[in-house]
């Protein structure tokens, strides 16, 4: 049987964020493969963690800047180590690759962290996003962690076209994988237009995209929605609700956060619209994806659709000037016909583009010829041969003075 030794930079929440569902989409992958797993992260256990258990799978506590995950892994010896963003694979990858070099190492960027960054960066500064945005010192961080691993997953086509275009990355080390999706997706038994009532937006607040977007919704689009359609409300769910998300909340203005959900597609399907105004952000967005699932059609900006609909026509509205945007959300609220269409359309992308098992043949067949031959593999990736090279120079003797630092203060103390 072969091992999988996943590295967490989170215990996987798949009820609060998208990126949770991506973990557990990935992990019922390797389960479907008949691998072992274990689940291993730094990180405390939160009441929203989904029970690995309950799947077989094995949870291990590690340390950071500690020998003891040398000792581990090398008695482990997984046959392939997945990364959980690249901040996990900077932390542990040299010692990976040092304790089980002929592990096949994987990437799962989860959406590029430069990318977001950059964009985060120019709205910040109240300017246009341009391409000098990109080249941050994230960037330089998380496409070193790239190169250095056999296989990254990339989640969005959109990010998959940057990383080749502008970074010249060879897409032997690059593989497209978006969400995993199963299900015939029809309308089915969803409550049908004239049962829904009023708009939802949805997304974790520990994200700061999402909390942006929420002030983003109450100062300039919701009044004017809420002008046209004083009789509507719009709902806004998320997991980790601060002070001063809640403090958002004017329930005159129907302007509602409603916080934590523990059971989405249920309290989903009654509403009509979708509201999907993200001023920055990366990857694909779980909100479009369980919006089409449910039934309810989109009024996007063009950060949110990115990467979302190739060549399909989206499930609603994509426009960036507010005031459009609002109108085409009232469009979408108030018309049948136009609404019972783009739901349709939703369920046609889910069909052809995200179903799973298309895209889980495409990666088992990578990962067969990786495993066949992973030492050519490395050859002809020479630039992630050098930069694990210069980490396993740096990274190891840093995080050797750091473990020593932490004995003399244990022992200090």
């Amino acid at each position: 049987m072969r091992t999988l030794l996943i590295i967490g930079f989170v215990w996987p929440e798949p009820k609060s964020s998208a990126a949770g569902s991506r973990m557990m989409q990935l992990i019922q992958f390797f389960l479907d493969q008949n691998y072992k797993i274990i689940f291993a992260t730094t990180t405390s256990k939160t009441s929203n963690a989904f029970d690995l258990n309950s799947l077989g799978i094995e949870e291990k506590r590690i340390e950071l800047n500690d020998s003891s995950f040398d000792r581990y892994v090398g008695q482990l010896m997984p046959n392939v180590v997945l990364f959980d963003r690249f901040l996990t694979e900077e932390q542990f990858g040299w010692r990976v690759t040092e304790a089980c070099p002929t592990a096949i190492r994987i990437l799962d960027t989860e959406d590029l962290h430069f990318l977001r960054k950059g964009r985060q960066q120019a709205y910040k500064e109240g300017r246009t996003f341009k391409e000098s945005d990109l080249y941050n010192d994230t960037a330089k961080r998380e496409i070193a962690s790239i190169y250095r691993c056999d296989l990254s997953l990339i989640i969005s086509e959109y990010e998959m076209e940057l990383l080749q275009e502008k970074f010249k990355i060879t897409p032997a080390i690059l593989h497209y994988l978006p969400f995993l999706l199963e299900g015939n997706f029809t309308n089915g038994i969803l409550p049908a237009y004239e049962e829904r009532q009023h708009f939802v937006t949805v997304g974790t607040f520990l994200h700061e995209p999402n909390y942006q977007a929420v002030l983003l919704l109450k100062n300039q689009i919701w009044p004017l929605i809420r002008k046209k359609l004083p009789q509507t409300e719009l709902h806004i769910y998320g997991a980790y609700s601060s002070q001063k998300v809640e403090q958002l909340n004017k329930e005159k203005e129907g302007f509602i956060i409603k916080g934590y959900v523990d059971d989405l597609p249920s309290v989903m399907q009654t509403y009509r619209v979708c509201l999907a105004y993200l001023p920055f952000g990366a990857g694909l967005k779980g909100k479009l994806i369980d919006a089409m699932i449910n039934g309810v059609p989109c009024a996007m900006n063009d950060i949110s659709a990115e990467g979302m609909f190739g060549d399909l026509e989206p499930n609603g509205n994509i426009e960036n000037d507010p005031f459009i945007f609002s109108e085409q959300a009232i469009s979408l609220y108030e018309t049948e016909e136009i609404w019972e269409s783009n739901q349709q359309k939703g369920f046609d992308i889910l069909r052809k583009r995200f179903q799973k098992e298309a895209h889980e043949k495409e990666l088992l067949n990578h990962l067969n010829k990786l495993e066949q031959a992973l030492g050519v593999h490395r050859q002809k990736n020479f630039l992630g041969a050098l930069l694990q090279h210069h980490t396993l120079q740096s990274s190891k003797y840093m995080g050797k003075w750091i473990e020593e630092k932490n004995k003399i203060t244990k022992e200090n103390s």
